[in-house]
């Protein structure tokens, strides 16, 4: 079952965004509650547009969020944006600070005149000698060894997924959370900044600290000096992939009992944790002449009975016919401009027991200017300058 949990109604968020990182900041605080109001250009956020994989990341992104259009090259966009901005308790954006100025959004002016407002940038990196650089996810992964730890030697590869892009909007939410609590005792909003390069430092942190302490670096992780007997990908009869795993002495016993394999129990040679380590180079061809004999299928009943962590090798879109991933409420559809629609994830968190909902419609470009603008005292006229629309779409 889900259940609403919106700790953040009555939270207004003015999000001017594009990509991943800053749009997945304000999904996260609309899927709390708070009422995210996308800020676009009359030509669009650019992300709506984009094809190949990058088609979802503007539909999946802004799910459940209000859509205004500004030209912000006007000075009615530029004044509207200013009294928008009176009304909003935090701003969320992930453009150069130079290019922000250009469109009237100052961040120094900004806290000036909003003091209460919770300013939380999405950049490349925090203060200091990269802060003015151009950052992508890719090119941080590059940066900071996730790459390298990624792919074989002399292959470095980026991981499969926005990975930073989603983790930093995530951190940013976290930290807006975090401000309006302080704000709650001050009085007084923060202006927070948060970095592509950092998240990704914190996501090889493991790495590193292992060179502080052993002072070697770790081998990329296809080459990994391994600390249990089994954890590897194995092919079935049918040439499907299985991965299992052995990490305890119980299940390298049970592991091998189910592929018939008890000689290896009574082995001299693989006593200890350490042995069976060592002699991994002779024990994984046994194990998988034994998997290839069986269906993924029927290693899986086992392996799920006996508690042995493991998996088929699946593809995201497999996850739509999973039945842990599509159990009622783990969902939520959300439909397109055009009729339209898809099931994507809400937050991965239950509250007292059940799913949080989360989602929302995507809209489409300006469709809420004439409401939101209108509730702010502006006529139609008004609208229309700071806008360039004619009419509501």
């Amino acid at each position: 079952m889900s259940q609403e949990f919106l700790p953040l109604q009555g939270i207004r968020v003015i999000e001017m965004s594009h990509m991943i990182m800053g749009p997945s900041c304000g999904m996260f605080l609309n899927f709390l509650g708070a009422e995210v109001i996308k800020i676009e250009p009359p030509s669009g956020d650019k992300t709506r547009y984009l094809t190949g994989m990058g088609r979802p990341m503007f539909p999946l992104f802004n799910r459940g969020k209000k859509s205004i259009q500004l030209d912000l090259t006007t000075e009615a966009g530029r004044q509207t944006l200013d009294k928008l901005l009176s009304t909003a308790d935090v701003f969320v954006e992930n453009f150069k600070d130079h290019s922000l100025t250009k469109m009237g959004a100052d961040l120094e002016q900004m806290r000036i005149k909003h003091p209460k407002l919770i300013i939380s940038s999405c950049k490349g990196f925090l203060s200091g000698p990269y802060q003015d650089r151009t950052a992508l996810d890719e090119v941080v992964q590059m940066m900071t060894g996730l790459a390298y730890m990624t792919g074989p030697t002399g292959r470095p590869l980026r991981a499969g997924a926005s990975v930073n892009d989603i983790m930093g909007g995530l951190f940013a939410a976290f930290s807006v959370l975090a401000a309006l609590l302080k704000r709650q005792e001050t009085g007084e909003g923060s202006a927070i900044r948060v970095g592509l390069f950092e998240n990704c430092l914190l996501l090889v942190a493991q790495h590193m600290v292992q060179f502080a302490l052993e002072g070697r670096n770790p081998p990329p992780m296809p080459e990994r000096e391994f600390s249990w007997p089994i954890y590897d990908i194995f092919e079935d009869k049918n040439g499907q992939q299985i991965f299992i795993s052995a990490v305890t002495e119980g299940q390298w016993k049970t592991v091998c009992e189910i592929l018939h394999l008890e000689a290896l129990l009574s082995d001299a040679r693989l006593q200890t944790r350490p042995d069976q380590i060592d002699a991994r180079s002779w024990t994984l061809p046994l194990i998988a002449a034994q998997v290839a004999q069986r269906t993924v299928e029927e290693l899986s009943a086992q392996f799920e009975a006996h508690g042995i962590p493991f998996s088929p090798i699946a593809k995201p879109s497999d996850m739509y016919n999973d039945p842990h991933a599509m159990r009622e409420g783990a969902m939520a559809e959300s439909f397109c401009e055009d009729g339209s629609s898809f099931k994507a994830p809400s937050l991965p968190f239950e509250v007292d027991g059940s799913l949080v909902t989360g989602g929302g419609n995507v809209p489409a470009k300006g469709q809420d200017t004439f409401a939101v603008l209108e509730a702010l005292g502006l006529s139609t006229k008004e609208i229309q300058a700071a806008s360039g629309l004619k009419e509501a779409p």
